[in-house]
C-alpha cells in the first residue's frame, strides 16, 4: 500500500504530491505522519491511499510512523484544499496548514491528562491486610467510597506517595487516565425565553426552506437577526446535523458564545485567535473528535473540523475581515460556499449594511433576499445629525467636538447614560510633522508614516511593529516646531478626561486588546459603569448591545471617505451605519452625532435616513458605468522583495508575458498596468504590484493563463501573492 504525501515545507521547489510506502502501518486519509525527505526527517499529511505507485517501488520510502493517533485532516478538507490551490493559486501545504492548530504542527502543545484512581475493593478484605502501625493506609482506606474516582495527586497531599501507590499495586486502586480540557473563559448568562416577531417567524421559515440558494439576510441593527440565527441552528442540531457561526471580530465572540452556550450548553465549541494555544487545540479536538456539533469563532473557523455540516451563518457578512489579506489568501465566502455544496447544507449571509457584490446577487436571483426592516423593540432608528466642521472652525471651534456634540455628551452623561464615540485610528495622533521643513517622521522598514503614542511617549509603525523615541526636533533642520497630526483614539480619551473628569472613559482598539480577555474586560466594566463613555475603532462598530447606550459619536466620519479605493464610499456607508445602530436599542430613544467636513457627500443623505437600498442604487450605477466589481473582476499581483531591483525585474517579466494574454483577451481586458504598490515597502521588502480589470466572461480562463505565466518567472528571492478582488489595493 502506499500513500500519497503532502511534506510540511512551504516551498515552490517541493510543493508536490510525494509517494510513500504504508506497508505494515494503520493509517488512513488525512492523517499527519512523520517521513524521511532528503537527508532529514519532516512531518506531513497523508491525502490518498492507494494500491500501487507509478514509481520504482525499490526507491519508494516509507513512512516512519503517525504522529497522532487520529486524523487530523477530514476527507472534506482534502477536497477543500485541492479547491482552494486551484482557485487561489496556493501552495497544498499552505491550504492544510489552515486546518490544524499551528501550535499542533510544531509539538508546541498537546493534550492534557490527570492520572485518577477509582475505588473497587472490599474494605473488609483490605482491613484484614493492613498494618496495624499504617495509619496513612488507614486513612485512606476510611476516606475512599466504593466506585468514586479521585485525581492521584489530591491522595498524595492527603495520605502520601506510599499508601496510594501501595493500594494501587494490591489492586484496590484502579488507574486510568482523564483529559483535562481547557476551557475558554465566557461570561455566563441565564438562558433567555424569547417570543419570536412575525418577522423573525418569517425569515426562520425562509432560511430552512429547501431551494438550494445562499440567503443574504437583510436586517436592520436591532432587527433580531441573532435569535434568528439561533433557532435556525436549533433546527439543524435536533434532526442531527452541525453548524458553524461566524463573527467578524474577536470582541464579538464572547457576547455569542455566552449566548450561545446559555441555549446550547457543551454543544458549543470556540475558535478564534484570541484562545490560548491550550485552549485553541483542546476546542479543535473536541471538534475533530464529534464532541461539539456547533462552532463559533473568527474567520479561521470556516475550517472547523466539524463533519455533517447543516447550517454556516456568516454575520456581518459586509466585513472586510473575512477576507484573508496575507498569505495564504483567501475568501471566507468562497469557502463557505464549498462547504454548502460539499454538505448540501444551508448558507446565511446576514448584516444591516450587506456587500453591494451580495445585494447583487439578491437582486438577480442568485441570492435568496430575507428582510427584517425594523427594530425588534419597534423602536425607530436613532436620529443622525450631521455636524459640518468647517462651520465649526469658522464659528471659531478648532477643537476635535463640535459643539453640538459636547452639548449632547453633557445631556447624556447628567441622564447617567452610556455614550460610544467612534474614530477608527488609534493611538494619541496619526504623524509628527516638522513645520520648518515638512518633514514627516517615517518607518525604516515601511513606507508608512508613524504614529504617535503619548502613553509610552514613542512613535510606532502599526505594520511591523517597529518603535521610536518621539520627536522633540526635527532631525533634518533642528527645528523643534513639531506638530502631530490626525487624532486617534487615545487623543479622544485624554480630551474627555479633561471635558469630563468625572466620567469613566473606556478605550477600545488594537493597543488595549494585546492581553487575553481584554475584549471582555473593557466590555464588561463598560457595560456596569453608568455614566460612561467608550472610545474605540471599528471594533466597537458591530454587534454590540449595551441597553444604556443612548449617544454615538462619529469624530471623523471622512476618514475611510477619500481613500484611493472604489470600495471607499461603501465601507464609510456600513461603518457609520453599523456604529449608529449601537444607540438606542433599548428603551431610551438614541441619537448619533456625525462630524464631517463634507456634509454634502451623497453618502450621507444616504446614511442619515438608513436609506440603504437609496445608496446600493447610487453605487451599484456607478460601478457599472465605471466597470468596477460585481460588472467585472480585480485581478492584483503583488511582488515583495528585499532587492528592488530584482522585484522590479520580475514584475516585469510577468507585465510582458500578461500583455500577451490581454492581446489574445482584447475586449475582456478593462484596465492592464504594473507599477509601484501605494505603500511602496513593508518590513523591509519592496512592493510591486501588477492591476488588471478583466470582464466576466472568460474570466476563469484568462486568471489561469495569469498564473501560468506568472509560475514561468518564480524567484526564491521574490514574493508572489494573486489577489482576486482585494479588499484594499495599499
Amino acid at each position: 500500500m502506499y500513500a500519497e504525501v503532502i511534506v510540511d515545507i512551504s516551498a515552490s521547489n517541493v510543493d508536490k504530491i510525494f509517494d510513500y510506502d504504508i506497508t505494515g502501518f494503520d493509517v488512513c486519509e488525512g492523517t499527519r505522519v512523520k517521513v524521511p525527505f532528503g537527508k532529514f526527517e519532516t512531518e506531513g499529511f497523508i491525502i490518498r491511499i492507494k494500491q500501487n505507485t507509478n514509481y520504482d517501488k525499490s526507491k519508494v520510502k516509507s513512512i516512519i510512523c503517525a504522529v497522532d493517533d487520529f486524523a487530523v485532516i477530514t476527507s472534506e478538507m482534502i477536497e477543500l484544499m485541492h479547491h482552494m490551490c486551484n482557485l487561489y493559486h496556493l501552495k497544498y501545504i499552505d491550504a492544510l496548514r489552515l486546518f490544524i492548530p499551528s501550535e499542533m504542527r510544531t509539538g508546541k502543545v498537546k493534550s492534557l491528562s490527570k492520572k485518577v484512581v477509582e475505588f473497587v475493593g472490599d474494605k473488609q478484605q483490605i482491613e484484614a491486610k493492613l498494618r496495624k502501625n499504617a495509619k496513612n493506609q488507614w486513612g485512606l482506606l476510611n476516606f475512599l467510597e466504593t466506585d468514586k474516582t479521585y485525581y492521584k495527586t489530591d491522595l498524595f497531599n492527603k495520605f502520601t506517595n506510599v499508601a496510594v501507590n501501595k493500594f494501587v499495586e494490591m489492586g484496590v486502586l484502579q488507574e486510568s487516565e482523564l483529559q483535562n480540557r481547557r476551557t475558554p473563559a465566557f461570561n455566563k448568562i441565564d438562558k433567555l425565553v424569547v417570543e419570536h416577531t412575525n418577522l423573525q417567524k418569517r425569515a426562520i421559515t425562509q432560511i430552512l426552506e429547501e431551494d438550494g440558494k445562499t440567503r443574504l439576510l437583510f436586517g436592520v441593527t436591532g432587527s433580531g437577526k441573532t435569535e434568528v440565527y439561533m433557532s435556525t441552528i436549533e433546527n439543524v442540531i435536533s434532526q442531527g446535523k452541525t453548524a458553524i457561526m461566524l463573527v467578524p471580530e474577536i470582541s464579538l465572540t464572547p457576547q455569542v458564545l455566552a449566548n450561545f452556550k446559555a441555549r446550547f450548553g457543551e454543544q458549543v465549541a470556540i475558535l478564534h485567535s484570541g484562545l490560548s494555544a491550550g485552549e485553541r487545540f483542546d476546542e479543535w479536538k473536541r471538534i475533530r473528535l464529534g464532541e461539539a456539533k456547533i462552532v463559533v469563532g473568527a474567520r479561521s473557523a470556516i475550517f472547523a473540523p466539524i463533519t455533517n455540516v447543516g447550517i454556516i451563518i456568516i454575520d456581518e457578512e459586509h466585513e472586510q475581515s473575512y477576507n484573508s489579506e496575507s498569505n495564504p489568501r483567501y475568501f471566507t465566502k468562497d469557502v463557505a460556499e464549498f462547504r454548502k455544496n460539499h454538505n448540501n447544507c444551508k448558507l446565511v449571509l446576514g448584516s444591516a449594511t450587506p456587500s453591494l457584490e451580495s445585494f447583487y446577487k439578491a437582486e438577480t436571483g442568485e441570492y435568496k433576499l430575507i428582510e427584517m426592516p425594523v427594530r425588534i423593540n419597534g423602536r425607530d432608528m436613532p436620529k443622525i445629525q450631521i455636524v459640518d466642521m468647517l462651520g465649526e472652525i469658522r464659528a471659531g471651534n478648532n477643537g476635535m467636538f463640535s459643539r453640538t456634540l459636547l452639548y449632547e455628551l453633557e445631556h447624556c452623561f447628567k441622564n447617567n447614560k452610556q455614550a460610544m464615540l467612534f474614530i477608527n485610528r488609534r493611538g494619541f495622533s496619526s504623524f509628527m510633522r516638522c513645520m520648518e521643513c515638512g518633514y514627516i517622521a517615517k518607518c525604516s522598514d515601511c513606507d508608512v508614516s508613524l504614529v504617535y503614542h503619548k502613553d509610552e511617549e514613542k512613535l510606532k509603525c502599526h505594520y511591523c511593529g517597529k518603535r521610536y523615541r518621539a520627536l522633540t526636533q526635527c532631525p533634518e533642520c533642528n527645528s523643534k516646531k513639531i506638530r502631530q497630526g490626525a487624532v486617534g483614539t487615545q487623543k479622544i480619551v485624554e480630551a474627555l478626561k479633561e471635558y469630563f473628569p468625572q466620567v469613566k472613559a473606556f478605550r477600545m482598539d488594537n493597543d488595549t486588546t494585546q492581553v487575553k480577555n481584554a475584549h471582555q474586560k473593557i466590555l464588561g466594566e463598560f457595560a456596569k459603569t453608568t455614566p460612561a463613555v467608550l472610545v474605540g475603532t471599528q471594533m466597537i462598530a458591530k454587534g454590540h448591545d449595551f441597553k444604556d447606550v443612548t449617544l454615538v459619536g462619529i469624530v471623523d466620519g471622512d476618514q475611510s471617505l477619500y481613500q484611493t479605493d472604489y470600495k471607499s464610499t461603501e465601507r464609510t456607508f456600513e461603518l457609520i451605519t453599523q456604529m449608529a445602530g449601537r444607540a438606542g436599542r433599548n428603551e431610551s430613544e438614541g441619537k448619533v452625532i456625525l462630524q464631517t467636513y463634507a456634509p454634502r457627500h451623497y453618502a450621507y443623505k444616504f446614511i442619515a435616513n438608513y436609506n440603504y437600498k437609496g445608496f446600493y442604487s447610487k453605487e451599484i450605477n456607478l460601478r457599472e458605468t465605471a466597470l468596477f466589481p460585481p460588472f467585472t473582476t480585480i485581478i492584483r499581483l503583488l511582488f515583495t522583495s528585499e532587492n528592488e531591483d530584482l522585484v522590479r525585474e520580475i514584475t516585469k517579466k510577468c507585465h510582458n508575458g500578461i500583455f500577451d494574454i490581454s492581446k489574445e483577451f482584447e475586449q475582456d481586458f478593462v484596465y492592464f498596468d504594473a507599477m509601484k504598490s501605494p505603500i511602496t515597502k513593508i518590513q523591509n521588502k519592496h512592493r510591486y504590484q501588477i492591476l488588471i480589470r478583466i470582464k466576466k466572461q472568460n474570466e476563469r480562463q484568462i486568471i489561469d493563463k495569469i498564473f501560468d505565466e506568472c509560475d514561468k518567472h518564480q524567484n526564491a528571492k521574490v514574493s508572489f501573492f494573486v489577489e482576486i478582488n482585494p479588499q484594499s489595493l495599499s
